[in-house]
C-alpha cells in the first residue's frame, strides 16, 4: 500500500425532490438522468483520475502537491454540467419527474490536498486515509449557496490571488475532525453562462428511445433507481386517505 501526496475533488449532483418508490419510471429517469452528467464531468476532468463513482457523486484525485489545477478544472466540469443539462431539457419528451426536474439539478464540488493511501484491487485504485474521510465530511456543510466549490486551507493557500478574492471563510466542525477552518467559491463567479443548444427534432428521438432502453432494467425491477444516491429521497407510497 502506497502513500502519497493527493489533491482530491468530489463533484456531487443535487437538485432532485423525493420520489415515490412505485413511481418507477420517473426513478429510473432519473437515474439515467445523473449518469449521463457524470459522463460529462468525468469526461472534463482533465488531469484529475476517476477513483469511484458514488452513486450521484464523482470522486476524483490527482497525485502530487500541485493543487493550481482545482479552479481551472472546477470551472471546466461545471461547464460541461450545464451543457449537458441545458441539452437534456431543450430533447425533453417525457412528464416524468426525473425528466421534468433536469433543470433543477445542480452542482457543487468540495476539494482537499493532504497524503492518501493507495491500495491496489485487481483493476481498481482504493483510496484510504484520513483525508479521504475529512473530504467525505466535507459534503455535510453550512455553504449558504447550493453550487460552490469548497476548500480546505491546503487548497485555498495555493490559489491565485484572484481567486482567493472571490473566496468566502467558513469555519466547520466536522464530524470526528474538529474545527476546520475552510473557503467557498460560488461557481456562478466562475462560469456564468453556456450556449443554449438547437432544438434537433431527431437528436430528440434518438436521445428518449436510447434513454428508454437503457431505463428499461430499472423500470422492470431488475435493477433498484438510485441506489446510493446521497441526494434523492425515495419514500414510499402513502397509504389511502394519508397525505
Amino acid at each position: 500500500m502506497a502513500i502519497e501526496k493527493a489533491l482530491l475533488l468530489i463533484a456531487d449532483i443535487g437538485g432532485y425532490t423525493r420520489f415515490m418508490r412505485q413511481h418507477r419510471f420517473g426513478l429510473a429517469h432519473a437515474q439515467d438522468t445523473v449518469a449521463q452528467l457524470l459522463e460529462a464531468v468525468i469526461d472534463a476532468s482533465g488531469r484529475f483520475k476517476l477513483a469511484k463513482l458514488e452513486g450521484d457523486a464523482a470522486f476524483f484525485y490527482a497525485v502530487g502537491e500541485d493543487t493550481s489545477p482545482v479552479a481551472k478544472q472546477v470551472a471546466a466540469i461545471r461547464r460541461a454540467f450545464l451543457e449537458r443539462r441545458e441539452q437534456l431539457v431543450i430533447d425533453r419528451m417525457c412528464k416524468c419527474d426525473g425528466c421534468t426536474q433536469v433543470g433543477n439539478l445542480t452542482l457543487k464540488f468540495v476539494a482537499h490536498a493532504g497524503e492518501v493511501a493507495f491500495q491496489k484491487v485487481k483493476h481498481l485504485t482504493e483510496l484510504a486515509g484520513v483525508d479521504v474521510i475529512l473530504l467525505h465530511r466535507m459534503l455535510k456543510n453550512d455553504v449558504p449557496v447550493s453550487e460552490y466549490v469548497l476548500m480546505t486551507d491546503a487548497v485555498h493557500q495555493r490559489l491565485e490571488p484572484e481567486l482567493r478574492q472571490l473566496s468566502q471563510g467558513l469555519e466547520h466542525d466536522f464530524e470526528g475532525m474538529g474545527r476546520t477552518p475552510t473557503h467557498y467559491i460560488e461557481l456562478s463567479s466562475l462560469v456564468t453562462s453556456v450556449p443554449a443548444p438547437r432544438p434537433n427534432l431527431l437528436r430528440k428521438l434518438w436521445n428518449k428511445l436510447t434513454m428508454e432502453l437503457r431505463s428499461l432494467k430499472y423500470v422492470l425491477g431488475f435493477k433498484e433507481a438510485c441506489q446510493g444516491f446521497r441526494n434523492v429521497e425515495v419514500i414510499e407510497d402513502a397509504a389511502p386517505g394519508k397525505p
